[in-house]
C-alpha cells in the first residue's frame, strides 16, 4: 500500500531551507506571463547544453542508436531542440504544480477526449500510457483537467520536501498516487474502472524486463509490467502525447485510439507491441522526448555497454 507524504515540522529543519527557497523561487517564476517563461526556458535549455556535457553525449548516443541513418546535422539540431525542452521542462514543472485551472486551460487544449469518455461509460479500466516526454508533469495536469482525473504512478523522491511538493502538485490533477512498486494497488484500481498513468518506456534494469526491439536497437530492455498489468486487470491501453506547440503557443494533449485487446501471448510479445506504440508517440514530438535518459544501459549478459 502506498502512503502519500504529509507535512511535518521536521521538514522545517535548516537542512531543508535551501530546498524550500528553491520551491519558493520556482513558484514566483511561474507567475510570469507564459511568453516570457517560454523564452526563459528555451534559453536556459541552450545554456544547459553547454554545461551538461555527459547528458548531451547520452542524447547524441541515443539518437545515433535509434536512428542510425540520421545525418549529423539533423542529429545536432534535434539535440539542441531537446535541450531547449529540458529548460522548458523546469518551467512546466512549476506551471503544473502551481498554475490555476483557469490559466492552465487558457494555454492548453485536448484532442481525443471522447475515447476516455466512452471507456468510462463502459466502466473499463484504463492503462494510460504516458511516456517520458519532458512535458511529463504538465501533461498529467492537462489530462486531469481536460479528460479525467486518474491515479498517478511515481517513484517517491529522496528529498522529503520535494516529495511533498511534487505529490501535492500532482494531486491537483489526480485522484491518488501509487508507488510504482505497488503492482497490486494498480491492478485493484484498474479492475475498479480507474485511470492509471503508467510509463513503460524507460530502462528500469534487468529485473522484470525483456529484450525486444525499439527503433534501431534490436535488444532494448523493456519492462514486462504492461503485460502483467493488462493480463491481470483486463484494462484498455490508451496512449497519450502532451506536446508543446511551436513558437510558445501553448500545449496540445493528444489522446490516441484505445486498444482493448492487445497481444498478450507472453511478456516479449506485449513488450514488442508496446514499443511500437511508444515509437509512434515519440515521433509525434521527438525533440520533446527525454533522450537524456540512458535508455539502453541494461544489456544482455556478456555484451558491452552501449555508452
Amino acid at each position: 500500500m502506498t502512503h502519500l507524504p504529509k507535512f511535518s515540522a521536521a521538514l522545517l529543519h535548516p537542512r531543508y531551507w535551501l530546498t524550500w527557497l528553491g520551491v519558493g523561487l520556482l513558484w514566483l517564476l511561474v507567475q510570469l506571463p507564459y511568453p516570457i517563461l517560454y523564452r526563459l526556458g528555451t534559453s536556459l535549455g541552450r545554456l544547459s547544453l553547454r554545461l551538461m556535457k555527459r547528458r548531451s553525449h547520452i542524447a547524441y548516443r541515443n539518437l545515433e542508436l535509434c536512428f542510425p541513418n540520421m545525418d549529423e546535422k539533423t542529429r545536432h539540431d534535434w539535440v539542441v531542440k531537446n535541450f531547449e525542452s529540458v529548460g522548458m521542462g523546469l518551467m512546466e514543472t512549476g506551471m503544473a504544480w502551481f498554475w490555476s485551472d483557469k490559466r492552465m486551460a487558457r494555454w492548453s487544449d485536448a484532442i481525443g477526449v471522447e475515447h476516455i469518455r466512452a471507456l468510462e461509460a463502459e466502466k473499463k479500466g484504463i492503462l494510460l500510457i504516458g511516456i517520458h516526454f519532458l512535458t511529463l508533469e504538465i501533461g498529467a495536469r492537462m489530462f486531469g483537467l481536460h479528460a479525467s482525473p486518474g491515479i498517478g504512478v511515481y517513484r517517491p523522491n529522496d528529498n522529503p520536501v520535494i516529495d511533498l511538493v511534487q505529490t501535492r502538485g500532482r494531486m491537483r490533477s489526480n485522484k491518488d498516487m501509487l508507488d510504482r512498486k505497488d503492482l497490486k494497488g494498480m491492478i485493484r484500481a484498474l479492475k475498479k474502472g480507474e485511470v492509471i498513468w503508467y510509463a513503460p518506456d524507460h530502462d528500469y534494469g534487468p529485473q522484470g524486463s525483456v529484450f525486444v526491439p525499439l527503433f534501431g536497437v534490436d535488444k532494448a530492455a523493456t519492462t514486462s509490467g504492461t503485460y502483467t498489468l493488462t493480463r491481470m486487470s483486463k484494462a484498455c491501453i490508451v496512449p497519450f502525447v502532451p506536446r508543446r506547440k511551436p513558437g510558445g503557443k501553448g500545449y496540445e494533449l493528444v489522446i490516441l485510439e484505445p486498444e482493448c485487446a492487445p497481444p498478450l501471448d507472453d511478456a516479449e510479445t506485449t513488450a514488442a507491441w508496446m514499443n511500437k506504440v511508444i515509437e509512434q508517440c515519440i515521433l509525434m514530438a521527438p525533440e520533446q522526448y527525454m533522450w537524456l535518459h540512458r535508455r539502453f544501459k541494461t544489456r544482455p549478459e556478456g555484451t558491452p555497454s552501449r555508452y
